[in-house]
């Protein structure tokens, strides 16, 4: 006869502690959503209000100067094609989502990585974090989005942030260790500080691990966005939700489509700027 042993509780545990979390730091999370939405609505506006032709123009000529003239060109031919399928807004929407997301998630790791290269007994704690956090299923990020900020896209950035931002620690921390140690010993000859040997040796050196980890994690924002359109994100994730509903296969694709243009655009400007920085 099989032994039988009672289930843990654990989901019940989990629950438990959402509720208690949403109501003791309600206020802290009202303040954060209020601040996050005006940030979204400022970029999205701003970039709203610049005429279709003169954001191509500006890409164009970003592309051109962080690149080359072929990157330019297929930019233009991408965003234009986004324009005749009249994606353009969800565009700007899902790009505003990506570039927040990715700002604040890139200020909570670079320095966390950077501790963690610096400490052997953080980097050791944080490791299985980071594993346990990339191997966690994205949907599943947007279920304490839901209680803590509600439905909308302050959810979308919270559980983007969360989803995206081990890469970047991961590289930081790897990029930082990765310097070799007749550098760092140099410094220490020269009688250089821990700040001096940081911000004048270490992170330069590493700033193309860095970036390689910025990168990672501008994709994984955009995957996260499209599919935080389930609890109410504006953008390209909306439209490709949206047709799923309706059984529209053409629209889901169109809007699929125009992810992989601005997931390829995003992708060749910061392996261009990654290639600067070498």
């Amino acid at each position: 006869m099989a032994i039988e042993f009672p289930r843990m509780p654990l989901g019940d545990w989990i629950e438990g502690g959402l509720n208690w979390l949403t109501s003791e730091y309600s206020a802290v999370t009202r303040g954060i959503s209020r601040l996050t939405q005006t940030g979204i609505d400022g970029l999205n506006d701003a970039l709203m209000w610049l005429p279709d032709w003169s954001l191509l123009v500006i890409i164009a000529a970003l592309c051109w100067w962080l690149a080359n003239v072929r990157l330019a060109i297929g930019a233009v031919a991408g965003l234009v094609l986004i324009l005749n399928l009249g994606l353009w807004d969800p565009m700007i929407e899902t790009l505003t989502l990506v570039v927040i997301a990715t700002l604040v998630a890139v200020v909570i790791a670079l320095p966390v990585g950077i501790a963690a290269a610096l400490s052997e007994r953080l980097y050791r704690a944080i490791m299985p974090v980071l594993d346990f956090m990339q191997t966690m299923p994205a949907f599943v990020y947007l279920i304490p989005a839901i209680p803590f900020f509600g439905i909308g896209s302050v959810s979308a950035i919270f559980a983007t942030v969360i989803f995206s931002m081990p890469p970047a620690i991961r590289f930081t921390t790897l990029g930082i260790r990765q310097v070799p140690t007749e550098l760092v010993e140099a410094a220490d000859a020269y009688g250089a500080t821990r700040g001096q040997k940081l911000f004048k040796v270490q992170l330069p050196l590493s700033l193309p691990t860095v970036m390689a980890g910025i990168n990672q994690t501008i994709m994984l924002a955009l995957s996260m966005v499209v599919i935080a359109a389930m609890i109410g994100a504006d953008g390209l994730g909306s439209e490709v939700w949206r047709a799923i509903q309706r059984l529209r296969p053409g629209d889901g694709f169109e809007a699929g489509i125009a992810v992989v243009i601005l997931a390829m655009l995003l992708d060749r400007l910061t392996q261009s700027l990654r290639k600067q920085k070498a």
